[in-house]
């Protein structure tokens, strides 16, 4: 019988094949934040009005672009990841509760909160051999 988990597991088994993934994998994730960070420093006024309605002092601004810009960036590239991911994971639960929760924006929330679970992925598996981090490990 065709076990499809198998055939899936068997296709994407070789590591050329794993890092590849887990690179892409990286950048679709990172992409979300690297827009994001970059539209509140374009949008930079607007993005403290908002923070500021939802009880958050806007001076946090600055920290937020920090971890989407930067953060975005160095899982793009794979430097720090488990480290990155573990304040990504805190930070889209957060951002699910604070901005998203109860607002009757039930499908925000729950996207924060899936993306929360992929690095939850990322932190446990790592960047993969295609990033700083495996090329800082080999050293």
């Amino acid at each position: 019988m065709l076990n499809p988990n198998i055939w899936i597991k068997n296709w994407v088994s070789p590591q050329v094949f794993q890092s590849m993934l887990l690179l892409v994998g990286r950048a679709l994730m990172a992409y979300l934040f690297i827009i994001a960070g970059w539209g509140k420093i374009a949008g930079y006024a607007g993005t403290i009005g908002y923070m500021e309605s939802k009880g958050l002092p806007g001076g946090l601004l600055w920290l937020v672009i920090l971890l989407e810009l930067g953060g975005g960036l160095a899982i793009l590239v794979g430097f720090q990841t488990r480290f990155v991911a573990l304040f990504m994971i805190v930070f889209n639960i957060l951002t699910a509760v604070i901005f998203h929760g109860g607002t009757g924006d039930e499908t925000s929330f729950m996207k924060n909160i899936a993306i929360a679970g992929g690095f939850i992925y990322l932190m446990v598996q790592g960047a993969g051999a295609w990033s700083i981090d495996a090329w800082l490990e080999r050293k």
